[in-house]
């Protein structure tokens, strides 16, 4: 494959020969630099494989961080959107969709519902979070309490959540009453709860402070402070959710929540499968009453489109055993990666993995596994973070694994371009 396979899009002047450098200079000139640079310009999947606009192949260990579950180009997932978009696109929330109300149980059920459970559709996991944020407001209590090390997203009320400064900073003053407490720690927490509180806002895994599962018992502990105070318990699951820990969501491991079921659960990247869509959770007629008519919205939360595509990726997932698939190969994973001299440290669930570099910077390693055709995330300054598709095998992962081990050795692979 060539760069040149790429087609204009109708209606503007294009470079003829599409390479990458053509496409990122376009980027340049026409998107806001809010991400920077692109580090590759990629014009089709496959599996658990990208290829660029030169030609070259990648295996992809981010999955859109932690988006594609079930890869690129999944058959039966293009097949649902497909004909659910020729046959029914878009309608108002005025209106209601079989695919829509499909999902919705099916998401209670997969989440130890019952039937005082409910879902509120979004388009993604920072405005799940921001829903969530306002039915905490609704309890009429003042304050919300999270964790230091937590990333909810980039919305102002999602961003109130969020600890780090950096994120912060530029938007301040953010909606008020946000509280950060160590993370981890349950005195803390003890502490600072009582009954002017109105959520408790955490997630079993940290994933952007990288991949920092909560200590055993702490969500259980947050489980009872919170009940015994009346306050909701909020379980961000947009990145641990929907099977990338080996559990449809990252509470139900007994190890991260000792049996506790949060009031509030948000959802999001791997739920499409690659197509953008979030999910609110709520347990109990209390919570699930909290967000009245005309007191939230969306335009396009809950389309027929975006809900084909989640009951088409949670049926795979379950036809499939993925499930297992995923908890098998993240333990082959976590202990090939542990084996290595230049890996210092591995924190895993599933397949949501960070890997802790012995003296080696990750942003470094990073640019070298880029060019050894290996899509990974420098998450911290010493941290690589891996999320690859749901479904990836050990026999893919290897090449992977045998390139760090090269690192160790002073090796550095290069990628080809392959036709």
């Amino acid at each position: 494959m060539t760069g040149g396979g790429v087609a204009p899009v109708t209606g503007v002047e294009a470079r003829t020969d599409g390479s990458a450098a053509a496409w990122t200079d376009r980027y340049g000139r026409s998107l806001m630099n809010t991400f920077g640079t692109p580090r590759r310009v990629l014009v089709r999947g496959e599996g658990v494989h990208v290829w660029d606009a030169d030609g070259n192949r990648y295996l992809d260990l981010l999955a859109g961080i932690a988006v594609n579950a079930l890869g690129h180009a999944h058959p039966t997932l293009t097949a649902a959107v497909s004909a659910q978009l020729g046959t029914l696109g878009h309608v108002s929330n005025f209106f209601a969709t079989p695919t829509q109300v499909a999902l919705a149980e099916r998401l209670v059920q997969l989440g130890g519902g019952d039937a005082t459970s409910r879902v509120f559709f979004t388009n993604s996991g920072t405005e799940a979070n921001e829903a969530a944020f306002k039915i905490a407001r609704r309890t009429g209590r003042p304050r919300v309490l999270c964790l230091e090390g937590g990333f909810h997203g980039r919305t102002m009320g999602a961003l109130a959540m969020t600890s780090k400064t950096a994120y912060r900073a530029p938007f301040e003053p953010l909606p008020g009453g946000v509280e950060f407490l160590s993370f981890g720690d349950v005195d803390a927490l003890e502490r600072a709860i009582g009954p002017d509180v109105a959520a408790v806002v955490l997630e079993a895994v940290q994933g952007e402070a990288g991949v920092r599962p909560l200590p055993p018992g702490y969500l259980a502990a947050a489980r009872r402070l919170t009940r015994d105070h009346g306050a909701l318990l909020v379980a961000d699951e947009v990145q641990t959710g929907i099977g990338r820990t080996g559990h449809w969501l990252a509470h139900q491991d007994d190890e991260l929540g000792g049996g506790a079921r949060p009031d509030v659960v948000t959802l999001a990247k791997g739920l499409g499968g690659g197509f953008p869509i979030g999910a609110v959770l709520t347990h109990g007629e209390h919570v699930s009453s909290l967000l009245g008519p005309g007191q939230h919205g969306t335009t396009f939360g809950g389309n027929p489109v975006a809900a084909a595509a989640g009951l088409a990726t949670l049926g795979v997932i379950e036809r499939d055993g993925v499930l297992d698939h995923v908890r098998r190969t993240g333990r082959w994973l976590t202990e090939a990666l542990a084996a290595l001299p230049v890996v210092a440290e591995v924190r895993a669930r599933g397949l949501l993995v960070a890997v802790e570099l012995a003296g080696r910077p990750s942003a470094e390693v990073a640019d070298l596994a880029l060019e050894a055709g290996f899509i990974v995330n420098p998450v911290t300054p010493t941290a690589l973070r891996l999320a690859p598709p749901l479904v990836v095998t050990t026999e893919q992962l290897s090449p992977f694994v045998e390139f760090l081990a090269g690192l160790g050795a002073g090796g550095a692979p290069t990628v080809t371009p392959e036709a």
